[in-house]
């Protein structure tokens, strides 16, 4: 055996080994934390956290054992974990130093979902090899371990594989891709069921059989892996664009095969050609630092729940433009907020406030790192707040002492007692200080404290809810907070936009959380370590022509050039006109628009801004409907001819997208495609051609057709008839043939 493929032994017996344990997992459970404590490489097992183990019964499943091995790592930290594994259950195979050909796992999802499914499809697995012969059981327990959230069909077949290479394919990315563009076979995605798992193993040993030299599936995978990233073209009869616009189509775009990405980026073409579907890959392709290609190859319902969870947790947003959409809502502007004074006589008052837009917000969020487990996490929440707080007052004091000393921070106003009143006097100071700190200051939001009016000496995160600790003689008001840093001396008045810090005790400041961190970095680097990173993040504007973009972008125009961000060699912060803050853009930030390149009611990008974008065109993607027939009709060969003669007569701006008729793949009724070319296709050409429909006629065919029982358009001259005997030359007039649509023969003739 080849020494790449070496491991495949060594995890059989592991596996076997692992079976032993199957009526003792507690026991198992324990062996492994055991290990887990004294080994670096698994502490982002985490056994001490309650919450992850808890919800289990603090049970592990042999997947996830396994998959210590195989997770995005180097082949010397895996020697390692075999190494211990190998000791840990006896094996008495050599631990490999080679991994040719195994699938990881994402090291942001290192578990398996649901240890009680996964021991009984493992333990089914086995059965299988041992039989030669699938049951219905482990079909059963396929089906139940994949339907969990969070483990997947890709996740599944790479666990099976582990355990036994030479009888379960792993359907990750490459291989499915390699599978298809090889042998011709569709591998099974999403919810596969058990039978279209095993009916693919079959037909796949089927097809490798065929070929000279048999390959087994560790090759298979081990060639998969190395031929990952390589594309074709989607459309090869379709000319590249010329200019700035790189067709979709094209084999030799960076972004396709490379995990380098421009940092902005338009994603433009015809109505109903996937431009918002592309950019859920394309997020998902930067936020993950892989190919484009590799996530193309993946089942795209998973890479669309992967999509929303980084949306859920900040590091992608979308946005639409709109005609009405500002610069006040993009980067910052001023807000009316309605207060309520207990003792005023009219009860509501209009304050004003200066909010950040969704784009400024994103960005100041975008430098906050995420670990690889909890004691890697800084624990910085998902929308943190950077306040001011006064520690008894300037300088050096006691209680600021005690603070540090005991990991807290404590305000006054003792006064009002431990309950807080339930009115205040008007214009009482308490009010807002105490709202800050009791309401507005959330567990996970960041704290400086402050030492003089433009320095701090210290920064922390709060961690606790509000206490009240009469044991002090005064500052009784108590949140606990994990001191990052102490005993520094920084400057924040330029972060603060040029204010110096004020009385109150507690307020939020205008420093940015990228810019606290920033000053975190440089104070205290040991914090910073490899196992915690700054994640690319992603934002996504929709329809990004349909604004006014030179007044929503404002100073982005210069801000957004690579050269400019914030951590580049030329980076630049321009001042802000509502908070005076120093803004710029994180280098990890990458913005992607969509444009309809039809739509001509809008804006032409402003060139300032069109220069500093890539564009990526995406044009109809006739291959999507390869073989769907409607009675018949070749669907792709249709689009095609139609878009052609568009071409012809008017550009190839006006082509039409291939998802109009995209549900045709799982209703190819006659019904179905009546629907689509009365209320979508037909209105669509009346709109392009401004109702000219003579030249409408040409591209639906109707001027090829014997009579009008089948032309969708129909020219009537029988307007004499309608006015008698008026002395008027009257001209020929068109009406839509609703009869045509539903009429087979009607679409002969493209």
């Amino acid at each position: 055996m080849s020494v790449e493929f070496q491991w495949v032994p060594f995890y059989q017996a592991l596996a076997d080994k692992l079976l032993t344990y199957s009526d003792k997992r507690s026991e198992f459970s324990e062996l492994i934390k055991k290990v887990a404590s004294v080994q670096p490489l698994m502490k982002y097992l985490h056994f001490e956290r309650e919450d992850w183990w808890g919800p289990r019964n603090h049970q592990i499943d042999p997947f996830s054992v396994i998959g210590v091995m195989n997770r995005g790592t180097t082949d010397a930290n895996r020697n390692v974990l075999a190494k211990v594994l190998s000791e840990t259950f006896e094996i008495h195979i050599q631990a490999p130093t080679h991994f040719a050909g195994i699938p990881v796992m994402n090291n942001m999802r290192s578990f398996f979902v649901g240890p009680d499914e996964i021991w009984q499809l493992f333990i089914l697995a086995l059965k299988v090899s041992e039989t030669n012969t699938f049951s219905d059981e482990f079909k059963r327990a396929f089906e139940q371990a994949i339907a969990l959230k969070g483990n997947g069909l890709a996740y599944i077949s790479m666990g099976l594989f582990w355990i036994r290479p030479n009888v379960f394919m792993p359907l990750d990315a490459n291989s499915r891709a390699f599978v298809s563009a090889h042998y011709g076979l569709t591998a099974p995605s999403g919810s596969c069921t058990g039978n279209e798992y095993v009916k693919f193993l079959e037909t796949l040993k089927i097809e490798l059989s065929k070929q000279n030299s048999e390959l087994s599936f560790p090759e298979l995978s081990h060639k998969a892996w190395i031929e990952r990233g390589a594309g074709k073209p989607s459309d090869p009869k379709v000319p590249t664009a010329s200019g700035n616009i790189v067709s979709q189509s094209v084999v030799d775009i960076p972004e396709v095969r490379s995990t380098k990405f421009a940092k902005n980026i338009i994603i433009c073409g015809t109505p109903g050609t996937g431009k918002t579907y592309s950019t859920v890959q394309y997020a998902v392709a930067i936020v993950e630092e892989t190919t484009l290609n590799n996530v193309k190859a993946e089942d795209y319902n998973e890479v669309f729940a992967r999509y929303l969870k980084y949306k859920e947790d900040g590091i992608v947003a979308f946005t639409t433009f709109h005609q009405s959409f500002g610069y006040e809502e993009f980067i910052e502007g001023i807000r009316p907020v309605v207060s309520t004074e207990d003792k005023s006589e009219t009860g509501r008052e209009i304050e004003y406030e200066i909010h950040d837009g969704i784009f400024k917000e994103f960005c100041d969020k975008a430098r906050i790192p995420i670990g690889s487990g909890a004691s890697d996490d800084l624990g910085i929440g998902k929308n943190p707040t950077v306040w001011k707080v006064s520690l008894e007052g300037t300088g050096d004091n006691p209680t600021r002492t005690e603070c540090f000393a005991n990991n807290h921070i404590r305000i006054g106003y003792d006064s009002y007692g431990e309950t807080l009143p339930d009115s205040y006097e008007k214009g009482d100071n308490g009010r807002n200080i105490l709202s800050a700190f009791y309401y507005k200051m959330q567990i996970g939001d960041i704290v400086m404290s402050c030492y003089s009016n433009k320095t701090i000496d210290a920064i922390g995160l709060i961690t606790g809810e509000p206490e009240w600790h009469d044991e002090y003689p005064q500052y009784k008001r108590l949140r606990s907070v994990k001191w990052f840093v102490t005993g520094i001396n920084v400057d924040i008045y330029d972060f603060n936009s040029e204010k110096l810090m004020m009385q109150p005790s507690v307020y939020k400041l205008s420093v940015s959380v990228s810019d606290a961190l920033q000053i975190l970095k440089k104070a205290k680097p040991s914090l910073f370590t490899q196992n915690v990173k700054i994640l690319n993040r992603v934002f996504i504007i929709d329809e990004i022509n349909r604004g006014n973009i030179s007044k929503i972008f404002g100073e982005l125009i210069t801000l957004l050039e690579p050269s400019k961000r914030i951590g580049a060699k030329e980076q630049l912060r321009a001042m802000l006109p509502y908070s005076g803050q120093h803004f710029g853009v994180p280098d990890n930030v990458y913005l992607i628009g969509t444009m309809n390149t039809a739509d001509r009611s809008t804006a032409l990008i402003d060139t300032a801004l069109r220069r500093r974008f890539s564009f990526v065109e995406i044009q109809p993607g006739s291959s999507t409907l390869t073989d769907v027939l409607v009675d018949g009709i070749d669907i792709s060969q249709m689009l095609d001819t139609l878009n052609k003669r568009i071409i012809v007569l008017l550009d190839r701006e006006h082509t039409i997208g291939h998802s109009y008729l995209l549900s045709l793949k799982t209703d190819p009724t006659i019904e179905n495609l009546a629907a689509i070319f009365q209320y979508t296709i037909v209105p669509l050409l009346q709109e392009y051609f401004y109702d000219d429909y003579e030249k409408i006629q040409l591209v639906l065919g109707d001027n090829q057709k014997p009579d009008d029982s089948t032309r969708f358009v129909i020219k009537k001259t029988d307007a004499m008839m309608l006015f008698g005997n008026a002395d008027i030359d009257f001209p020929e007039y068109y009406e839509i043939n609703n009869a045509a649509f539903k009429r087979i023969d009607a679409y002969a003739f493209f």
